[in-house]
Formats: structure tokens, sequence, C-alpha cells
């Protein structure tokens, strides 16, 4: 399989998408992270507001917390700026896709697009008002782990999913 050429050889369980479905698949799956990560959130918003560590089992708990930085909460402030750079991630990553003919190459891509769509909304429509001056909505709190969200997730695992599969070629 692989996710760097247009016509990858059809190897394992990686099937060749055509040219003219590629772009659907991965923003279909983008849309779907999208939707999951913003009604999450939107749940947290309501239910965690009151700012309590809730415990769900072992080291898992839901907490409220608002990041108007990027990643672990590093460059406090950054958040428009931050906000226009995954606006141009996600159409290079939609742009890319048309070049991928590999299902599970199109799933991550689309996973990876979703969760930078995800973090995008809450920085452009939540918390504060002006455009892009919101916090993104973190939740899930691992207590040895900075708060993340759905969409931190899916850009993870879309990312490491994606650079597995692109290297099971290269090797």
């Amino acid at each position: 399989m692989d996710c760097l050429v247009a016509e990858p050889r059809a190897e394992g369980f990686a099937q060749r998408v055509p040219q003219s479905r590629r772009v659907a698949i991965a923003a279909a799956v983008a849309s779907a992270v999208l939707i999951v990560d913003q009604v999450t959130k939107t749940w947290a918003q309501s239910d965690l507001a009151d700012g309590r560590l809730n415990d769900v089992f072992g080291p898992l708990h839901f907490r409220l917390v608002h990041n108007s930085g990027s990643a672990f909460g590093i460059g406090d402030g950054l958040g428009p700026l931050i906000a226009v750079v995954a606006v141009v991630a996600t159409i290079g990553l939609l742009w890319y896709s048309r070049r991928i003919a590999s299902s599970p190459c199109l799933v991550a891509l689309g996973t990876i697009t979703g969760g930078a769509l995800g973090n995008f909304v809450d920085r452009a429509f939540r918390n504060e008002p002006g455009f892009l001056s919101g916090a993104v909505v973190d939740f899930i709190d691992l207590t040895w782990w900075p708060v993340f969200n759905i969409a931190d997730m899916a850009i993870t695992v879309g990312g490491v999913a994606f650079v597995l599969l692109a290297s099971r070629t290269a090797s």
C-alpha cells in the first residue's frame, strides 16, 4: 500500500479507490470526526461546567478545560495563528487526498482533517467574542497527560496510522 503516490500497488487489504471518489471518502471521514468531536464538546460544556473532576474509571476522568494555545497549552494566546494554520493544513490534506488511491490511507487522512477542523471550529466560534479568538474545549483527563479532546485523538491516531501505512511501502 502506498500513501505517497497516486497509483499504489495492490497489496493486502488496500483497495484502489477511483480518483472521482478519493476526496469524497476523506471528506466523509472528516465530517464524521467533526460531528463526534463537536457533539462531545457541546456535552462537555454543558455537563462539566462546574469545573469538577468527574471520575469515569481508573485514570480516566472528565474535566472541562479551555485551551487558547496549541497542544498541551503551549503558546497561550496564539489561537488565531493556529486556526489559520489549521485551515491551510485542512485544505492541503484534502487536496493531497486526490493523489491517494488507498482506502486505509484516505481514512487516516480524513481522520486528521476532521480533527483539525474540530479544533478550528472551537477557535472560530466558541467561548470568546470575535472570529478566531475562541479556545479549544478539552475534557478528557488521564491525570498523567494533558487534558485533550476527540479532535486531538483523531489527529494523533490518524497521523500515526498514516505514517505506519506510508512506511509499509517504504520498506
